[in-house]
């Protein structure tokens, strides 16, 4: 072999051996959703409001639900939000505090409570850094016509036009349920949105009983 065939060797396997680490790197950052005693990690972001809301104002005082969803006034999202907010008198009861978070904007969450009279905090993870730090999968961002999808009527602005939401990423529906000593008690894609808070208050209820 020549002086440049193993010139060239040397270069194919370094070649090689770089894409071998950058795949090693992406998988490595690509985490796996948190599970079933992992300890709750501490984040701040924006809420409905536009304010600044701290995890740790709420997480190791009360038992907390956050749950990851697509989008604000989309169908499955729609049915997942009031299913908590009618079961919100039973879930307060038993101190818990439910968030939901997606990439959406602070108006876009606005705009969502007041269509369906939401009485919890909604939570802007525009660049989906909350939904990483809890492992949920982030895909690129997109846009929907505001739409009531219980009455199946398009939402306009003041000057009858309909309006566009736009957020800065896609986050899969994840809810976690996270006790008083800021642990996970459970993690889990969830299935059924419309039946997601059923299926929490009954994790919470068992909880209480012990």
């Amino acid at each position: 072999m020549t002086s440049l065939h193993k010139a060239a060797w040397a270069v194919v396997f370094l070649a090689a051996s770089v894409l071998a680490a950058a795949g090693a790197e992406e998988k490595k950052a690509a985490a796996e959703p948190l599970q079933k005693g992992d300890k709750a990690p501490v984040f701040q972001t924006t809420d409905d409001q536009g304010k600044a809301w701290k995890s740790t104002d709420y997480l190791g005082k009360k038992i907390v639900v956050i749950y990851f969803y697509p989008a604000d006034l989309t169908g499955g999202c729609t049915r997942q939000a009031c299913g908590f907010r009618d079961d919100m008198t039973k879930l307060a009861d038993k101190g818990v505090e439910v968030i939901g978070v997606s990439g959406d904007s602070a108006s876009n969450h606005r705009l969502f409570k007041k269509v369906h009279n939401l009485k919890f905090t909604l939570l802007a993870d525009e660049d989906g850094s909350v939904a990483k730090k809890f492992g949920v999968p982030v895909h690129k961002g997109g846009e929907v016509k505001a739409k009531n999808v219980l009455t199946d009527k398009l939402i306009t602005n003041d000057e009858g036009k309909p309006i566009t939401l736009k957020r800065g990423v896609t986050i899969e529906r994840w809810t976690f349920v996270i006790g008083k000593d800021g642990k996970i008690l459970l993690a889990h894609k969830v299935a059924n949105a419309a039946k997601d808070s059923k299926e929490i208050l009954k994790v919470i209820e068992g909880e209480t009983k012990q």
